[in-house]
């Protein structure tokens, strides 16, 4: 075999370790991506990590106990947003149904689309702490210098004092923080630049 050949065979070998690799990062990435919503989707169903809980209907219970839940609101720093809850507690009874809200101000000069994170602290509470209506289930768009009131409904289950782990919990930190959000579509941007290096090899 002449070194031109052995040449040629070893070019051809690298190329295909390449497109190989990218396949494979191609691959991770997406199983990344696709793990986001896998990931919220079991923190919403066990209230893992503090999620809270998504439901359609009101409590039908309502406890002569109370239960005081406070309100905290952030904002990533590439947000240019004021954002802020407008009461800063309530001390519902547990399983009655209260509406509170949050308010939102775009100080971008163009419009700006956000997403709204969430948790509550104990962390042991998400499971009890149930959601009828949050701007959280969908994107918020604000428009220049646009102020927005953002409702958010939910109850307590009365099952929160019969569990060993929550029966104790006397008061519970609602918590938000609104990030932009983002259109990239990284899985196919890969795919596309791994056909490019391709093509050269």
């Amino acid at each position: 075999m002449t070194s031109n050949s052995m040449a040629k065979k070893q070019k051809a070998g690298n190329g295909a370790i390449l497109v190989a690799c990218l396949v494979f990062v191609g691959g991770m990435v997406g199983a990344a991506y696709a793990s986001v919503p896998l990931y919220r989707l079991f923190c919403q169903v066990t209230g893992y990590n503090g999620t809270t809980q998504r439901v359609e209907q009101y409590s039908d219970t309502i406890l002569d106990t109370t239960m005081r839940v406070t309100f905290d609101a952030n904002t990533s720093s590439g947000l240019n947003w004021d954002f802020k809850p407008v009461n800063r507690s309530v001390e519902p009874k547990i399983g009655e149904t209260v509406q509170i809200s949050y308010q939102a101000t775009n100080h971008s000069p163009v419009p700006v689309t956000g997403t709204a994170v969430f948790n509550v602290t104990p962390m042991e509470a998400g499971a009890y702490f149930n959601k009828v209506q949050c701007f959280c289930f969908t994107e918020t768009t604000l428009q220049p210098g646009q102020t927005l009131d953002m409702p958010v409904v939910f109850f307590i289950d009365p099952e929160i004092i019969k569990a060993e782990e929550t029966r104790n919990i006397k008061n519970i930190t609602l918590s938000y923080t609104f990030y932009p959000s983002q259109g990239a579509k990284p899985v196919a941007g890969l795919k596309d630049k791994a056909e490019g290096s391709a093509k050269k090899l």
